[in-house]
């Protein structure tokens, strides 16, 4: 296919889910069923062989290392039989989080809407549409160890399907940055850690610039391109998102919960806060207290 490669992008926490997985052999003349709107992703890992599959208009011709994410709300459906015998495995998965597929990082997640409904800003997890299952450090294998697993007992299989199973999207995920160039993922996330491990203290611009060795309008540009938005409206947020917390599990007065966060001064906290929540720091903090 032409253009830049599609990636789907998978918002986490919540991480998504493993759900089922098999081996399926077809013999020459034997073809991928037609389906439509499974409600979950379907994960194929071609062993040997070559599957001819589609979907919602486009076409591939999987061979033997190559990956195909199919989508939750498309159809799906056979291009034409299989001329060899072919053997993929298939990974069935959902997520109850924010998901989209797009070309690179041409969109961003809803962190707004994602931090009301899970408390938190999302990580962006981005899996190929089609692309080539990287080897492990251990030399790959976690298709088969879902496999080995999905025969035992549900008890004691479940934990590490669902651990084998993230590290398996992990691999797709850092494989990814690999490829596509790494300095601007990178960059931007050590933005983002510096952010987070000095949000307490009185960051500017300038000192953002002198401790990452690069000028604030690049690291601008690599936040806004990696999470959609610029080191300081990260900061503001984060600094809001530790204030709650503050406010839920201190009884610190609100000022010192301001100072606490880095907010220059009460009053400016109060206003982002009431901007960003809808409510006052002191009524939030009512909201949710016994008795009240």
């Amino acid at each position: 296919m032409n253009g830049n490669p599609a990636y789907v992008h998978l918002a986490a926490p919540p991480f998504p889910y493993f759900l089922d997985c098999g081996r399926t052999v077809y013999q020459p003349g034997d073809q991928h069923p037609d389906r439509d709107s499974l409600g979950f992703f379907d994960l194929l890992l071609v062993e040997r062989g070559c599957l001819f599959i589609g979907e919602a208009g486009r076409e591939w011709a999987l061979r033997a290392g190559d990956t195909l994410l199919l989508l939750p709300d498309r159809d799906h459906y056979a291009v034409k039989p299989c001329e060899e015998e072919t053997v993929f495995v298939w990974v069935h998965f959902h997520t109850v989080g924010e998901w989209f597929e797009a070309e690179g990082d041409a969109r961003h997640m809803n962190r707004e809407g994602h931090l009301r409904r899970f408390f938190t800003h999302p990580y962006t997890i981005r899996v190929p549409k089609a692309g080539v299952l990287p080897a492990s450090p251990e030399g790959g294998g976690q298709s088969e160890l879902l496999l080995q697993l999905h025969q035992g007992r549900r008890s004691s299989a479940v934990w590490q399907q669902q651990r084998i199973f993230e590290e398996m999207l992990r691999m797709m995920d850092l494989a990814r940055r690999d490829q596509t160039g790494s300095h601007t993922v990178e960059l931007a996330e050590q933005t983002e850690a510096y952010l987070r491990a000095h949000y307490d203290e009185a960051l500017t611009n300038s000192r953002l610039a002198e401790a990452l060795h690069f000028h604030y309008n690049y690291l601008a540009r690599c936040m806004k391109r990696v999470y959609g938005v610029t080191p300081m409206e990260y900061l503001t947020d984060y600094r809001l998102e530790q204030a709650k917390l503050l406010l839920l599990k201190t009884e610190l007065p609100v000022s010192a919960v301001a100072e606490r966060t880095g907010f220059e001064s009460i009053a400016y906290f109060s206003r982002r806060f009431t901007a960003k929540a809808g409510i006052s720091p002191l009524q939030f903090r009512k909201q949710f207290s016994r008795g009240t």
